[in-house]
């Protein structure tokens, strides 16, 4: 009798502990400690919750948060305990590109200072958000960043407009076209024989399947020479060389490969335009 009274004045203990490093994007383990519970409630401190017993949970955003677990049992008797915890930014620079495919996580270079720079401003100002990869072609890019396509109607030309600028061609010996690379759109050479970028458009290389002598023919032609690790590269993951020292790669998908394949397949119009508008929507991730 007396462990039966024991066992239902029993309240509830609320502990756990974390495991993972505590950074941007990189997933946090719960270790549930809790003691005569049997449902839990837990509040990340960023808007996400979790009623699982050992949750996982990944930040997208540094700064300091308060995690808060409620234990309780099968009286609804609860108790909290709370636990803060401080995650990092991470040590490059990243954006997130949310689409109805999913999202893409993208490096952009500290070598191209000036495109990373403009990147990130349009970013924060939320420019991109809305907008569309208003041309694809599988095997070759996905392209965005025209403010006219913001709730352009059906059939309606896109890919004159920009910000009101151009940023200096920045290449890099190092960056080159291969898949997942983000590069900036711009004007053909008769009329921009500097190469100079659009403020705002940028493509993302799909690319197809690249040989040695592909890279040994563009190597004659451009008269530079390509790195053992550019051509491993090239020839593991494919890309678009031919546009090599012709416009300005300044970042790489680093997550996300399977949503860029789902970006180049959707059917398109005569113009390259997809069919189904495929809206992005841009953030920085620090």
């Amino acid at each position: 009798m007396l462990a039966i009274i024991l066992g239902s004045c029993a309240r509830p203990v609320a502990n756990f502990s974390l495991q993972g490093e505590e950074k941007v994007l990189s997933p946090i383990v719960f270790d549930n400690q809790s003691e005569n519970a049997t449902t839990y409630e837990w509040d990340f401190g960023d808007g996400n919750t979790s009623e699982l017993a050992e949750p996982s949970h990944t930040y997208r955003q540094s700064g300091n948060y308060t995690i808060s677990l409620k234990a309780i049992n099968e009286k609804g008797k609860a108790r909290v305990t709370e636990q803060a915890v401080s995650i990092a930014p991470p040590e490059i620079c990243l954006v997130e590109i949310e689409t109805i495919h999913g999202s893409m996580l993208v490096e952009l270079y500290d070598a191209t200072p000036q495109h990373q720079d403009n990147f990130v401003k349009l970013v924060q100002e939320g420019y991109y958000d809305g907008l569309l990869f208003h041309r694809v072609i599988e095997n070759f890019m996905i392209q965005g960043g025209d403010p006219n396509s913001k709730d352009a109607p059906a059939g309606q030309a896109l890919g004159s407009g920009g910000p009101g600028y151009t940023i200096p061609a920045e290449f890099a010996d190092s960056l080159v076209h291969i898949k997942g690379a983000i590069a900036a759109a711009r004007t053909g050479d008769a009329v921009n024989p500097q190469k100079r970028s659009s403020g705002s458009q940028f493509y993302i290389v799909h690319g197809r399947s690249v040989t040695e002598q592909d890279l040994a023919q563009l190597e004659a032609q451009k008269g530079f020479r390509y790195t053992t690790r550019q051509k491993e590269a090239y020839l593991e993951h494919g890309g678009t060389p031919f546009l090599d020292r012709g416009y300005t790669v300044f970042g790489q998908v680093v997550k996300g490969f399977e949503v860029l394949d789902k970006l180049a397949a959707v059917p398109t119009d005569p113009r390259d335009r997809p069919k189904e508008d495929l809206k992005m929507k841009i953030r920085l991730i620090r």
